[in-house]
């Protein structure tokens, strides 16, 4: 009897790896309304767009300091990370077309940068679904996200116990 021996290599991620912009060209953003100082917005990104390309340009270009944010759509393709806690690293699962059945996150600044912090679900051809924390997300037809824009500013600070940047509140620049 022959045994064919496979194994497939685990992708791990650090957190704190940059976001290369530019990555959606054909996202398009609109201001719905103002209050006070929040801003609401929709950003509905194209086919094939990069989601957290087009999210981290969309804060930095729109001088964003802090946000949440939800969406809707559809994926062609995604990463997400599950946080493995000995290697300070996300464990990546690669995920193909599939309709996103959560999608929220929020904006805050690192290291003198806006920067987007996304969890999603996602939800595969046979039902089952899969999530974390996002890494990377090409859009299939549409993907509609509803950014909430707030005027105290948030920072985040590199923790080194997890290699990561998290939200200190009472952190002022």
């Amino acid at each position: 009897m022959l045994f064919e021996l496979t194994a497939n290599a685990q992708e791990f991620v650090l957190p704190t790896q940059p976001v290369e912009t530019g990555k959606a060209p054909g996202v398009k953003v609109k201001l719905l309304s103002t209050n006070g100082e929040n801003k609401t917005y929709v950003l509905v990104f194209s086919p094939g767009d990069e989601v957290r390309s087009g999210l981290n340009d969309f804060a930095q270009n729109y001088g964003v300091k802090s946000a949440h944010f939800s969406g809707i759509g559809d994926v062609i393709s995604t990463k997400v990370g599950f946080f493995d806690y000995e290697r300070k690293m996300f464990r990546v699962t690669s995920l193909d077309t599939s309709e996103i059945t959560s999608f929220t996150g929020n904006i805050a600044i690192l290291n003198g940068k806006a920067v987007a912090h996304t969890h999603v679900s996602v939800a595969a051809k046979d039902g089952s679904v899969h999530g974390g924390h996002l890494l990377e997300l090409y859009v299939g037809p549409t993907l509609e996200v509803f950014v909430i824009t707030e005027p105290t500013a948030l920072y985040k600070k590199l923790d080194k116990r997890y290699n990561a940047g998290v939200i200190d509140p009472l952190l002022e620049k």
